[in-house]
């Protein structure tokens, strides 16, 4: 656990108008397993109000939680339940924080199960987020960062097509996508630059900040292969990178 402790991290001092401020206490680290049950398919929904959140894969359980904080009201909430083979897992922090300051620490450290279908979703208000999906059997995912840097990785070998949808208001996106399948990329916002070999443009769709539509990119293995991975990037001030290749 010593490395997966070590992607704990934080990036935020802000100032928050009208919260509560709480005086930080020693630093906890706490760690919760969640058992695999027989669900055919589970909604994961990660609820941050500030922080640094990483989620990666590889656990025989549904997941496994680390977290760290020194804040005593900042303790995640965790919650699961099952129901006519479909899981609900939900990750919280309370609703009334939303900002971190000097000397306050707030970090989760993700791991969830590589076979069972998920289908992701997470909300980060202030901070940093660092998502290694690609490694998850997905359906869908659907991001929110409200301030602060987002590096999502996608890279891996999927078996069945999803869909991805990101939210940004200010901060940076960053997006490895996958090779040897479909990629549909819709980035509303300020495209700064797209690495890789086997990503086009849609000259007909070259739209220049519009939060609505947005420039379209693809490779060449959308609608030749069996799966697809689609993406809409909307809003949001910063850049977008978009990253191909390992």
């Amino acid at each position: 656990m010593g490395s997966f402790h070590s992607v704990l991290f934080l990036a935020a001092v802000l100032m928050c108008a009208g919260c509560k401020w709480e005086r930080a206490g020693p630093t906890q680290r706490e760690s919760q397993a969640i058992d695999r049950d027989n669900a055919t398919l589970v909604r994961v929904n990660l609820d941050m109000g500030g922080g640094g959140l990483s989620v990666d894969s590889g656990t025989d359980k549904l997941a496994i939680a680390g977290f760290i904080y020194n804040v005593p009201s900042w303790k995640p909430e965790v919650r699961y339940s099952s129901s006519t083979g479909t899981g609900d897992l939900t990750i919280r922090q309370p609703l009334e924080v939303h900002s971190l300051g000097a000397g306050r620490t707030n970090g989760w450290g993700i791991r969830l199960n590589r076979e069972v279908p998920l289908e992701v979703k997470a909300r980060l208000d202030v901070g940093e987020a660092k998502l290694d999906l690609g490694g998850l059997n997905l359906r869908r995912v659907e991001i929110r960062v409200d301030m602060g840097n987002l590096d999502l990785d996608l890279r891996g070998s999927p078996k069945n097509s999803y869909d991805v949808r990101i939210h940004r208001s200010t901060g940076d996106t960053t997006v490895h996508l996958p090779s040897g399948v479909g990629v549909e990329v819709i980035a509303g916002g300020r495209v700064e630059d797209v690495e890789g070999t086997n990503l086009n443009e849609d000259e007909d769709r070259k739209f220049k900040d519009n939060a609505l539509h947005g420039r379209r990119y693809y490779n060449d293995a959308l609608g030749e292969s069996n799966v697809t991975v689609r993406l809409d990037i909307q809003g949001g001030i910063g850049k977008i990178h978009l990253l191909t290749g390992k």
